[in-house]
């Protein structure tokens, strides 16, 4: 039981506590072990609400499926060298992954996770990017306008067939 209790109290950040672990009891591991499960439970219901916020807030945004030139280009830095992208366009007028990830990468950036998803007539792609050099970091104005440019070009695709 010892051991198991020693595991999980190991499982605690040791931002946590601020005594060493060797001069805590085990009642004491035992309540930063349960002390820090409510922080984690509280900041996943705070995580869920803003999750919700966020999709309402993209759902009143999103135009009916008349407009078929809608899209949404987003490029934020998260932090030094860490920028995730969300672009969402009409399924008519959808950009490939293959496409964008090429961008980013022309860009200096590599792509660490990419996801797409569709919902209704509209899709969705996500993108978290580190920069190649992080010195040099990603220029994030110039990666919007070029995927700006990619959706244009999709459009006039469109518009051919």
């Amino acid at each position: 039981m010892k051991s198991l209790c020693s595991k999980l109290f190991n499982l605690v950040p040791s931002s946590h506590y601020k005594i060493s672990k060797d001069l805590l009891s085990q009642q004491t591991q035992i309540s930063y072990v349960i002390a820090y499960i409510k922080e984690l439970k509280e900041r996943v219901e705070s995580l869920e609400k803003r999750k919700e916020a966020l999709q309402l807030q993209i759902h009143s945004q999103l135009p009916t499926s008349s407009d078929s030139t809608f899209s949404i280009v987003e490029v934020r830095e998260l932090c030094s060298g860490i920028v995730h992208v969300t672009l969402i366009s009409s399924v008519d007028r959808n950009v490939m992954l293959n496409k964008i990830i090429g961008v980013v990468e022309e860009e200096g950036g590599e792509v660490v996770s990419a996801s797409f998803s569709t919902l209704g007539d509209k899709v969705f792609h996500s993108l978290h990017i580190e920069a190649k050099i992080s010195r040099v970091g990603i220029e994030t104005s110039r990666v919007e306008k070029r995927l700006k440019h990619l959706i244009i070009e999709a459009r006039e695709d469109g518009r051919d067939k």
